[in-house]
């Protein structure tokens, strides 16, 4: 059996989990979230401890034991704490600004860029050039995180462009004549 999939899941106070026949629902206070289940994986909630074991012995089963132990986790750490990336701007004159559900980037083009956040995603920007994306889903927190990099990315010879707080970015040597 998997080595993740062996640990159980420890529901924390104030979270609720709901087992369907397909579905699995985890409600807090920062959301709710709902994920099909995998017919190789059954889920046993025993006093507030979620198990995960294999429906065969196959190593298809193992695996997804494994993989829907750690998304069911995520999922509960989401509505319990919430996720969070952290963006960083680095250049001249690169700006950020939130404003309800949107995001407003001055990144050196000729035009403003304006991102719409998707339901249950907030975005905060504590100085003009810090970027605090947050939210219950983990997958759709990083996604939003990187399409914004993706904006502007790092680039390899000052360094400018919309990074991750924790990213470090190898400058290359200018050339030479």
């Amino acid at each position: 059996m998997s080595r993740v999939g062996k640990m159980p899941v420890a529901v924390p106070q104030g979270v609720d989990v709901a087992i369907s026949a397909d579905k699995i629902t985890v409600k807090g206070a920062n959301g709710t979230l709902v994920r099909d289940l995998n017919p190789l994986v059954t889920i046993k909630n025993e006093a507030g401890k979620l198990s995960f074991v294999p429906v065969d012995d196959t190593a298809a089963a193992d695996a997804m034991s494994g993989t829907m132990r750690a998304l069911v986790a995520n999922m509960v750490h989401g509505v319990a704490k919430s996720f969070e990336k952290k963006l960083t701007l680095v250049g001249v004159g690169f700006r950020a600004q939130a404003q309800g559900q949107k995001l407003n980037l001055q990144i050196g083009f000729s035009h403003p860029v304006v991102k719409e956040m998707p339901e249950g995603v907030k975005v905060a920007t504590p100085t003009q050039t810090e970027i605090v994306i947050s939210g219950a889903d983990r997958q759709r927190v990083g996604q939003i995180a990187s399409e914004v990099r993706a904006f502007r990315p790092p680039e390899p010879y000052k360094g400018k462009g919309i990074r991750y707080a924790d990213e470090r970015v190898i400058l290359k040597e200018t050339k030479k004549k």
